[in-house]
């Protein structure tokens, strides 16, 4: 598909559209059968699932100010569904209204039907948003320099692979500017493949029944982190039974250790898939989530 059916996307209001994220789809296994299942509610995508043509939906603030931040978000939904509104559209609006663009991302769900090797397809797709916004960031008044990743859950384990594996050569891209994010905010996320505390599902469905232990060590990101991996900063509810906190624990040690800057909040309550934020402790982390922002000059 041309991106030059989307020639107006560049307009400075650009507000809620969506956009292909490649003319062409890095080994892709085309699949006639295999169509993408949105769950509608009132006309509105709440989730959906076999995703297989990856798109970036551009959320930029109305009130545009230069050298703004970007935020590419990856809603969770254990590598088998993407929660879009939830953990997708509904964030990067609050984005919106702190002053900071928003990009969520539909990544590739992975399956051995519509990709030769399911465990890099989202990863692929992460680097080449980051790419895009990059190469078009004066376009939305963005700083290509303050541009980071947001993930929920399993997309928290995409945000984490983006931020650990982005010199990882893994298509040919058609931009030169880097795939590395500079900050990352990573929400309850799966960080590690460990069989000890990984999210199972999650480790299925992006390596397979029976993974080697290199794969699960390639892809469990604490073992990853160097000093060149960015800043993070980390949320997750001690009574998380679904994604255990040492996930985002073990992240964070292996950030302090390697001298990244880092921040993590373990709150008392608040279990898994809280979103912007529900009830007890954790409906707060947003307000901590800009005050770490601010602090480091991303906002």
């Amino acid at each position: 598909m041309s991106f030059l059916l989307f020639s107006g996307i560049f307009s400075s209001n650009a507000q809620n559209q969506v956009i292909p994220l490649w003319n062409k789809i890095p080994d892709e296994i085309k699949a006639a059968d295999y169509k993408e299942k949105p769950e509608l509610k009132e006309g509105k995508i709440q989730s959906t699932s076999q995703v297989s043509i990856p798109t970036l939906s551009i959320f930029i603030p109305k009130e545009s100010k230069p050298n703004q931040s970007a935020v590419i978000i990856c809603p969770g939904g254990g590598y088998s569904h993407l929660a879009f509104d939830k953990e997708g559209k509904k964030v990067a609006e609050w984005f919106n209204s702190q002053g900071i663009a928003a990009f969520v991302l539909k990544y590739r769900l992975p399956t051995d039907l519509t990709m030769k090797n399911k465990n890099v397809g989202p990863l692929q797709d992460a680097q080449e948003a980051i790419r895009y916004v990059r190469q078009n960031a004066s376009k939305w008044n963005i700083d290509p320099k303050k541009i980071g990743i947001l993930g929920f859950s399993a997309g928290g384990h995409l945000a984490a692979t983006a931020s650990t594996h982005y010199d990882d050569k893994v298509y040919e891209s058609a931009y030169k500017v880097s795939a590395r994010p500079d900050f990352s905010l990573l929400i309850y996320p799966v960080i590690s493949m460990e069989n000890d505390i990984t999210h199972k599902g999650s480790q299925t469905n992006l390596l397979g029944n029976n993974p080697s232990q290199d794969v699960i060590d390639s892809f469990s990101n604490e073992k990853k982190v160097t000093s060149q991996t960015p800043p993070a900063f980390l949320i997750h509810s001690t009574d998380d039974t679904v994604v255990i906190p040492e996930n985002s624990i073990n992240y964070y040690l292996s950030l302090k250790k390697n001298g990244v800057t880092a921040e993590l909040h373990l709150y008392e309550k608040g279990g898994h898939g809280f979103g912007l934020g529900v009830n007890d402790t954790s409906k707060f982390w947003t307000r901590d989530c800009i005050e770490w922002l601010k602090a480091n000059g991303y906002n």
